[in-house]
């Protein structure tokens, strides 16, 4: 199964319209998406304006978060979401990986899973130092996976 990661947004951006996966700033999202990267699967953003953003589609800067937002505005943003990646997915073959907190991910990991996706959330229950440091390990194991096939491969 290959893993679709989508990585939450952030507050902190550039000031200036940007590639997504350069416009969030924070050490939490550079760490999520050197994670999603290694993983070497597809990854997106999830916007609290946008909804679902590919890393190399170019955004202006907001300001907006769905930790604030009413419930009804959270769920048809997860649905909004939802109609962005069920057709980019398979769910015989994708798994989702959600790096997100529960305002994000609450209604719209349930939708998924209703819908016969296979759907993790790695750092639930985390705070923002735990995740840190799951992101740390989780970046180093998959760099020593990747040294140790690229050993493997020279033989």
């Amino acid at each position: 199964m290959s893993k679709v990661i989508l990585v939450a947004c952030v507050s902190k951006k550039l000031d200036h319209a940007a590639p997504a996966a350069e416009l969030y700033r924070s050490p939490w999202f550079r760490k999520a998406r050197r994670y999603a990267e290694l993983t070497g699967g597809r990854w997106s953003i999830l916007s609290a304006k946008y909804g679902l953003v590919t890393p190399d589609e170019v955004i202006e800067p907001y300001d907006a978060t769905l930790r604030r937002a009413p419930v009804h505005e959270r769920r048809r943003w997860a649905q909004r979401v939802v109609e962005q990646l069920t057709p980019l997915i398979d769910p015989a073959q994708d798994e989702i990986v959600v790096l997100a907190g529960k305002a994000y991910r609450e209604t719209m990991v349930a939708r998924l899973v209703d819908l016969g996706y296979v759907v993790s959330v790695p750092m639930e229950g985390l705070g923002i130092g735990q995740q840190l440091r799951w992101l740390n390990r989780a970046i180093e194991e998959l760099r020593n996976r990747t040294t140790a096939r690229q050993a493997q491969a020279k033989g």
